[in-house]
């Protein structure tokens, strides 16, 4: 199938996914990565987002559903297309004994679309020589490495799967402050997963947050962080229902999380009996309050 200039890079219908045959991962999961944005899948421990890295890169097979990537299923994807494809699955880089420049080298034999300059240029961030061992680094620096030769593949579709691993919070700062930049000016498109989302909020456009079996939202992060609210109130039951995310009893009252608007949650509540004439909303904190407010505490 040619592909289409509005299309988007990744398009994934009806995904369902299981381990033996008890445990589901997810039904008919749905969702779309557009072109020359930055993703990032958000989920607790379980909920399938390596699992989803996997099926897309065509490691696992699905139990039903359709993965597209740049318009080609991926159960026939051609060469050409696997090219424009980099992954990074938890950023490790082979090959310790050789130095910066003969890594870099070696990789290049590999890959046509070879940009030395994108892996040179996060090398010199990391104040390291083309002469230094790979060896004599820090496990920081050598996730660092691995993530400057997934640059310099100059693939147009970067899937990184915890890409954060192993650096400390200068290195994570570091990496993707060059990520953003880099992919900003190349139009590149990204999706990617990270434990840390204070990571993500400063590098994504668009985020997609998975409950176990479900994705609960797909949006820019902007609007995400503008439009849910977390409602507080003294006193009374919990709400419940549709559109009605994480209601917990804290030490002063109740709160409970919520993309519906002041007078939809004064006449749902009126509706259910609870007395909140002290209800107060206002929105999240940050990404990460987003997450746990959708995603509940535990």
């Amino acid at each position: 199938m040619a592909e289409k200039e509005n299309q988007p890079v990744i398009s994934v219908k009806n995904l369902t996914q299981r381990y033996g045959k008890g445990r589901v991962i997810y039904e008919n999961l749905s969702f779309e990565v557009p072109r020359g944005r930055i993703l990032g899948l958000l989920g607790k421990n379980g909920t399938g987002k390596t699992t989803t890295i996997n099926i897309l890169m065509g490691f696992l097979r699905p139990k039903s559903g359709e993965c597209r990537i740049f318009g080609e299923d991926i159960t026939k994807m051609s060469p050409e297309t696997r090219s424009r494809i980099a992954l990074l699955l938890e950023g490790h880089v082979q090959y310790s004994f050789m130095t910066i420049g003969e890594i870099e080298r070696f990789y290049s034999r590999f890959y046509p679309r070879w940009n030395a300059d994108a892996y040179y240029g996060l090398m010199k961030k990391l104040k390291v020589s083309p002469g230094q061992k790979i060896s004599s680094m820090s496990n920081g620096q050598r996730s660092q490495v691995a993530l400057g030769l997934i640059l310099a593949q100059n693939a147009d579709l970067l899937v990184l799967d915890d890409f954060s691993l192993g650096l400390d919070p200068g290195y994570r700062r570091l990496f993707i402050e060059y990520l953003r930049d880099f992919v900003k000016s190349e139009g590149k498109t990204v999706f990617m997963t990270s434990h840390i989302i204070q990571d993500l909020e400063r590098l994504v456009d668009d985020c997609i947050i998975m409950d176990y079996g479900k994705i609960l939202t797909q949006m820019p992060v902007d609007e995400l962080m503008s439009t849910l609210r977390r409602y507080t109130y003294s006193g009374g039951k919990l709400p419940e229902g549709e559109g009605i995310y994480s209601p917990w009893h804290t030490g002063d009252g109740n709160e409970f999380y919520s993309f519906k608007k002041d007078d939809e949650v004064r006449s749902l509540l009126k509706a259910q009996g609870i007395e909140a004439n002290d209800l107060v909303s206002e929105a999240p904190a940050s990404l990460e309050d987003a997450f746990i407010g959708l995603t509940g505490r535990y």
